[in-house]
């Protein structure tokens, strides 16, 4: 814990922590809230898990997009801008009751326009820290994210079953504005300049490493979106079960990347917590009848999740120069969101047909391939034992006049 103190005394490291946790707070309430309102509203998983797939696939597409503007209009510009956009849409979701083809085109929009918090965020860090703090740093972010996931689900299961799913979907909006405002004023965001990138978008897929990490990530989140629609169709939506054993999930993440995230990144370092990922996700299916032992039970998957993105984050930054890192990690969000948009609709589809068990099974085939992955391609998983996590320089041939 002593470098995790050492991070958070470091000049603005706990003040942009927090801004971008609180950014991204809504991230962790809106998935669940479209689940419940959806459902509400229309009466079917599928269709609540249509809309998320829209808003997933939106955010997929746009995600190395904005990444990429940042380096070009700067990031003030682009976080602004879509801040606006995404609340509106968002609220207008909640506010209005429409078709589900109305509903999933504003869904679409909506995540066409999210902000692109978590790329701007982890281009930052590298310039706020030593090259020796930023894995610790990395691995603290992944952790604290989890906050995201316990706080969310209980509040806004809370406010949707108790007070109401439209009030649910509004609360995310404010929150997001709230924290969206406080992330973009801070001096950390106005100070660093992402250098345009000189290679052609896309470019930086061909890069192993970063690769990997999209298609990890991909199944990964894949897995957590089928348990997600799992627990809630498991409990109904008309106590707070589900949002209590989301949440004890959450804290298993907190707890495994607070605990591993000192450990050197090896080769096998993804596959090692991806299989502690399937582990528990197989052995949750057999643990539905009581919401205590599938918290338990989910708290062994969880243990894998926080420690397996921090190692995700820190091959991407050890593996391209620092004017390509927005993008590489927007290609690595758009691979979890689409994770999460096949997830979402794959258990939302399977729970209409055969029961919350069927989110599981999902869930599980999701984080065994996840498992064999990058055990298969370890010999392309950088090896950063010895080594920082540093972003390769950007570099320019430097006039010399002659003598």
């Amino acid at each position: 814990m002593s470098s995790y103190t050492s991070l958070l005394k470091t000049p603005g490291v706990a003040r942009i922590i927090a801004a971008q946790l609180t950014a991204r707070f809504p991230f962790g309430m809106l998935s669940l809230a479209f689940l419940l309102h959806i459902e509400r509203v229309h009466h079917s998983y599928g269709a609540a898990g249509l809309v998320l797939g829209a808003m997933s696939i939106g955010q997929a597409i746009a995600g190395p997009m904005t990444s990429r503007l940042m380096g070009v209009l700067g990031m003030r510009i682009v976080l602004w801008t879509t801040l606006i956009l995404c609340s509106a849409a968002i609220a207008t979701i909640g506010i209005f009751v429409l078709p589900i083809p109305v509903t999933m085109g504003i869904a679409f929009f909506a995540g066409l326009s999210m902000p692109p918090i978590q790329p701007a965020v982890r281009t930052i860090y590298p310039k706020m820290v030593n090259s020796r703090q930023l894995t610790p740093l990395f691995s603290l972010d992944a952790s604290a994210q989890e906050i995201i996931w316990i706080a969310g689900p209980v509040a806004i299961t809370f406010v949707a079953t108790q007070i109401g799913t439209v009030e649910g979907i509004l609360m995310s909006v404010a929150i997001m504005l709230a924290g969206g405002t406080w992330f973009i004023s801070s001096p950390e965001v106005g100070r660093v300049r992402i250098p345009r990138s000189k290679r052609r978008f896309g470019s930086v897929l061909q890069r192993p490493p970063v690769l990997l990490a999209t298609v990890v990530g991909f199944l990964l989140i894949g897995s957590c979106a089928a348990i997600e629609a799992g627990v809630v169709a498991n409990f109904g939506d008309q106590g707070p079960e589900a949002g209590v054993v989301l949440a004890i999930w959450s804290l298993g993440s907190l707890v495994g990347g607070l605990a591993f995230g000192h450990i050197p990144i090896g080769p096998w370092a993804t596959a090692r917590r991806m299989f502690i990922v399937f582990v528990g996700v197989t052995i949750s299916m057999f643990a539905l009848a009581t919401w205590w032992g599938l918290s338990l039970t989910l708290i062994i998957a969880g243990l894998g999740i926080a420690p397996a993105l921090a190692v995700l984050f820190s091959i991407v930054s050890a593996s391209v120069k620092f004017s390509d890192t927005a993008e590489a990690y927007g290609w690595v969000g758009t691979g979890q969101l689409i994770g999460a948009a096949l997830g979402s609709a794959l258990a939302g589809f399977l729970i209409d047909s055969h029961g919350p068990i069927g989110a599981f099974w999902a869930a599980s085939a999701f984080a065994l391939v996840g498992f064999i992955v990058p055990a298969l391609a370890h010999r392309w998983h950088p090896d950063l034992r010895g080594r920082d996590a540093s972003p390769i320089p950007d570099t320019e041939p430097v006039p010399v006049q002659p003598s």
